[in-house]
């Protein structure tokens, strides 16, 4: 990714580092991109100690998912050494990070002691434990307050922000934090941010309550309702899509200048638009379930975690503002459709570059997920998900782990989809055939022109002024037909058809529409 001369540095720079006691011979590192082998050797069921003395030297200008925000604000991430996964499938993980490859972590216990100037707070992935030791009295009531409250409050207010007073009054201060089985740690500081927070019991059977927070330069207007985008999305990750308690105890959204996730932690830019900044903020938050509780391994399946955020953005938006309509991923994806640069979903993320990324990452998996929803119906398709969550949480879920649990959890055979879908290649292109009319009997013939299975949606145009909705999942390619006939019994007189709707990719429309003759 570009960055400024500014701010070319060695970035993470290790000085120290011994195994189990052992010094290790830093002239003798053999560092290859992102990657530094050791001559280290671990059998099994064994355990390495290793101590590390590092430094990280922050990005200034060139502000890419992390560094500086302004003058006072700062989001930091990526910025401690890790020791690589080791799986069952490539042993260890030697795929450099290249940014376009996103996250794939062990699951780990954090314990952070962050040391910044006595007027500057600290949020982080996971639980602040000495908020009485650096906040005073009446912010760390506020704080306890809000985590047990259904209302939205104000933490800190630009007045109060202005006045001081926040913190203790030390040169510095130093903000412990603890988080246990997460893949990741990432913290924001800053000493002139408003902080609005909420919470709700995201679990009824337990009573255990999220707090949400968004934290954000008073400047930017927009972000005073960026948490009410949040509660919303929390609230509905576990009521609605996907139905899984959060699993979290907190979400801070920071306003920063880009769109990235991290555990409990999103990295937001303000947006101008209402519609794109809740668009933007439930697809991060989403982003907690995949890749971060599930331990997605990102850096080859990058569908396994964009796509579930992708219809996650979908479903919730809608939920926050009945008002929107979210496309994401649908022309992007009709866009590249049977062109060169075309491949399968499948196809490893370290192998996608240019146009055909953002479709097989996105967009494609994304209505992979919502055609099989829709097929299943929500109460089954809830079932089968929470199946594939349940066997695979807090461990790393390769995609036929995702394709089996999503068969035995529904109890149907779904490889005919998973083929045509996630492995073929093919384009999206449905065409009304031709209708044929008797009395009051219709006979419309849908044929699919491509090779992938799309739902069929056809909008009814009566001469009367109404209009009327024909559904049909992709169920009726299972069997490898290449025409649906749809009868319809109606005494009105249709007018004109329609054929496809919002997530119906299809790269031949002319062939979408019917009008009766006159």
């Amino acid at each position: 990714m570009p960055i400024r001369p500014e701010d070319i540095t060695d970035g993470v720079k290790i000085e120290k580092l011994s195994a189990d006691g052992q010094s290790q011979d830093s002239t003798k590192f053999d560092i290859e991109g992102t990657n530094m082998m050791l001559n280290v050797r671990v059998a099994p069921r064994q355990k390495i100690h290793f101590d590390i003395t590092y430094s990280y030297t922050l990005n200034k200008i060139s502000h890419i998912r992390t560094g500086q925000v302004d003058t006072g604000a700062f989001f930091i991430a990526y910025f401690f050494p890790r020791v690589a996964v080791y799986d069952d499938i490539d042993g260890w993980n030697k795929n450099p990070y290249r940014g376009t490859e996103e996250f794939y972590n062990d699951f780990s216990h954090f314990n952070a002691e962050i040391t910044v100037p006595g007027n500057y707070q600290v949020w982080a992935t996971g639980d602040l434990t000495n908020t009485n030791e650096v906040y005073t009295e009446r912010y760390a009531k506020r704080i306890a307050d809000a985590s047990m409250s259904d209302k939205v409050t104000d933490i800190i207010t630009e007045a109060e922000m202005l006045a001081g007073g926040i913190t203790k009054s030390n040169t510095t201060n130093t903000w412990k934090f603890d988080a246990d089985n997460v893949t990741d740690f990432a913290f924001a500081i800053s000493n002139h941010y408003a902080w609005k927070a909420s919470s709700l019991v995201v679990d009824p059977k337990t009573g255990r309550r999220t707090r949400v927070d968004a934290v954000f330069n008073p400047a930017h207007e927009d972000y005073l309702e960026v948490i009410n985008y949040a509660r919303k999305t929390v609230e509905a990750m576990s009521y609605t899509f996907p139905k899984w308690p959060y699993p979290y105890p907190h979400e801070t959204v920071f306003d920063g200048l880009d769109q990235m996730e991290y555990p409990m932690m999103v990295n937001d830019n303000p947006e101008e638009k209402a519609a794109d900044g809740i668009e933007l903020t439930d697809h991060e938050i989403f982003h907690t379930m995949f890749p971060f509780y599930m331990g997605i391994n990102e850096t080859k399946y990058g569908w396994m975690d964009e796509g579930w955020a992708t219809i996650g953005e979908w479903i919730i938006s809608p939920i926050i503002d009945p008002t929107l309509v979210d496309t994401f991923g649908v022309p992007q994806y009709e866009a590249v459709a049977g062109k060169e640069a075309d491949q399968p979903i499948i196809t490893l993320t370290t192998q996608l570059s240019g146009p055909s990324f953002e479709p097989d990452s996105y967009g494609k998996p994304g209505m992979g997920y919502f055609y099989v929803r829709d097929l299943l119906g929500d109460s089954l398709f809830t079932k089968a998900l929470h199946y594939y969550i349940e066997q695979w949480h807090g461990k790393h879920p390769m995609p036929y782990d995702f394709f089996n649990c999503m068969n035995i959890g529904s109890g149907q055979n779904l490889n005919w989809f998973w083929k045509s879908w996630f492995f073929d290649g093919g384009v999206p292109d449905l065409a009304i055939g031709h209708v044929t009319h008797q009395g009051d009997e219709y006979a419309i013939v849908v044929a699919n022109e491509g090779d992938k299975p799309i739902p069929i949606n056809l909008t009814l145009y009566y001469k009367d002024g109404t209009t009327q909705l024909i559904h049909r999942t992709i169920e009726v390619w299972k069997t490898g037909s290449k025409t649906v006939t749809i009868p319809l019994h109606t005494r009105k007189r249709l007018q004109k058809i329609i054929l496809g709707s919002t997530y119906d990719p299809d790269i031949n429309k002319d062939n979408n529409v019917w009008v009766a003759p006159q």
